[in-house]
């Protein structure tokens, strides 16, 4: 499944219960859990038993599981919530309706487009676990690393740009709408020097 080896392949489920009473989630959390998520399936290990890599520094093995959601507006942050909880690298393959997208955790929340489940596939590609996760996460978040950045600070500069950018089309909307010249020539201004931050 994915394009994973065979030997990768676990196929066990996590009951919700489970997470419920291991993390000990108050009410609303279990609601909002529950509102999101129909079942949670480990699906494939990559570890150097199940795929012949070493092991790195950072990474001795991560999960791939499958979230079966019940909604394709989840709350983010119902996601955050098990990547946080599982103290384990986890690859998220988040389906709805024959429909997926793969989504990683790594400083926020990365996620791919939508896209058919049987189109999905995790490439797995690195001389140790190290370098395979972090091109598994440049994979699902179409990051490229500008030479003498690290994957961490490239997706910082991404967070920034991204920031930016929606200001920038926020001030764009509002010097539209402004009637004032002297008001509009300053939102204006405002956005040749956020244009040259970009």
């Amino acid at each position: 499944m994915f394009g994973l080896p065979e030997k990768t392949e676990l196929n066990k489920q996590l009951p919700k219960k489970v997470i419920y009473t291991k993390f000990s989630m108050n009410n609303a959390q279990k609601e909002k859990f529950d509102a999101d998520i129909s079942r949670i399936v480990i699906i494939n290990e990559i570890s150097p038993a199940t795929v012949n890599i070493a092991a790195g520094k950072d990474v001795s093995s991560f999960y791939v599981l499958l979230l079966s959601l019940k909604r394709t507006d989840y709350d983010t942050k119902t996601i955050e919530l098990i990547t946080k909880l599982i103290p384990q690298k986890m690859l998220l393959v988040l389906e709805y309706e024959g429909k997926a997208c793969l989504a990683v955790w790594r400083t926020k929340l990365i996620s791919s487009d939508w896209q058919p489940l049987d189109s999905i596939s995790i490439d797995i590609s690195g001389l140790d676990l190290d370098t395979v996760w972090d091109n598994a996460i440049m994979q699902i978040g179409s990051i490229t690393v500008a030479e003498g950045n690290t994957l961490d600070e490239q997706i910082a500069l991404n967070i920034e740009r991204e920031k930016l950018l929606k200001e920038i089309e926020r001030l764009e909307k509002k010097a539209r709408a402004e009637i004032q010249p002297k008001k509009k020539f300053e939102i204006v201004q405002q956005i040749k020097i956020l244009k040259k931050k970009l």
